[in-house]
């Protein structure tokens, strides 16, 4: 397949993004692409809106996995393209759509030029949320194949077309969404003493959360917590009965994300006396961190100094990303692929350069072939 049909089927893909465990039409496109594949040494599997493909090797003495994730966010696209977003309201902003070619790419390869060893690609749904890694860890399909090692890569619009970047050790951080409801007495604005004003408490709580980073937790244990939503009121001259916030956590050790969990339960307890109000939180998707296998990276590093591909090391970020729980059960590490784009993931104007498509698939194939 040349590189514009690839391209065709990045549009494609580009142009139907659906949200978590709604993957539908991104799923049937996934499956009518493989079905037309030779089928001789291919078995594929439904996963509720993903897949597993299984592809057998010549010596089939063990299982490699590659994962790619599948969905897309609830972002309005303003990128102008012809191939933009059917979807109102909803965009492949994180690079899904390239993931997934990359992926269909890589099998291709596999199932026309087989390896040595089988290969099991994982077309992951939910990344973005709810989580559907850690789901897919624990499912019978993923005990039937047993993978013995797993990789995957993620776009990076910062790095230059033609350069990969990972590391041993962490790479990404581990999250939580954060979502907290306050509930009050609204009123009019002239008669403030019969309410429970809830602007008032949820910016309380806004400013108080600032010293779960800066006076709960271990300085050497980095952490960032950000709220990026607040929702309250109705009209100007009513107090507002509701407030809701909405943020994300984000931490480099584990046992820090259970003791700012526990910092921001005990601000609420203090917000519901001082206010007399009600609240409730809820932690939403919960991601664990990216840590790669050294000895993985180093594999990798030796596939692509072979290529025309350069590499860098990465730095640690503190980005989510689900693929975590895959590397908290199976060995194996995340890359990242340089795409150059002016805007960032998630942004209503990605633009990834579509060179990188044919990169990410010589350095997918490049370390499946070297498992022998």
């Amino acid at each position: 397949m040349m590189n514009d049909q690839w391209i065709k089927v990045r549009r494609d893909l580009h142009q139907i993004p659906e949200i978590g465990f709604k993957e539908f039409k991104t799923q049937e496109y996934l499956l009518t692409y493989i079905q037309s594949l030779p089928q001789q040494n291919l078995t594929v599997e439904k996963w509720r809106t993903g897949l597993f493909v299984f592809v057998e090797g010549k010596k089939g003495e063990k299982t490699v996995a590659y994962r790619t994730d599948i969905d897309g966010l609830p972002i309005k696209e303003e990128t102008g393209f012809e191939f933009a977003s059917h979807h109102e309201g909803y965009m492949h902003a994180c690079g899904h759509d390239f993931h997934m070619t990359i992926a269909l790419g890589a099998l291709t390869e596999m199932v026309n030029q087989p390896p040595e060893q089988n290969v099991l690609f994982i077309f992951q749904p939910a990344e973005e949320g709810p989580g559907g890694a850690e789901l897919m860890l624990e499912s019978d399909l993923m005990k039937k194949y047993n993978p013995s090692s797993i990789f995957a890569l993620h776009i990076d619009p910062k790095l230059p077309v033609g350069t990969v970047s990972s590391k041993p050790g962490l790479l990404f951080a581990n999250t939580s969404e954060l979502f907290i409801d306050f509930k009050g007495k609204g009123g009019h604005a002239a008669y403030p003493h019969e309410t429970k004003d809830m602007i008032m408490a949820a910016s309380a709580f806004n400013v108080q959360l600032q010293q779960v980073v800066s006076r709960m937790r271990d300085p050497l244990k980095p952490a960032v917590v950000t709220l990026g939503k607040m929702e309250a009121g109705t009209v100007q001259n009513i107090i507002a009965e509701h407030a809701r916030v909405e943020g994300t956590i984000r931490t480099i050790h584990p046992d820090s994300m259970d003791l700012i969990k526990q910092g921001i339960e005990r601000i609420l307890k203090g917000i519901e006396t001082r206010f007399d109000c009600q609240t409730s939180v809820d932690y939403g998707a919960n991601y664990y961190m990216v840590h790669n296998d050294a000895e993985q990276v180093e594999k990798f590093k030796d596939v692509i100094d072979n290529s025309d591909i350069s590499y860098q090391d990465a730095p640690e970020a503190m980005t989510g990303e689900d693929f975590g729980y895959f590397l908290k059960g199976i060995p194996g590490f995340m890359f990242w692929l340089g795409v150059d784009s002016p805007y960032g993931l998630h942004h209503s104007q990605l633009n990834p350069k579509e060179e990188a498509i044919e990169v990410g698939i010589e350095a997918v194939t490049k370390m499946i072939y070297s498992e022998s």
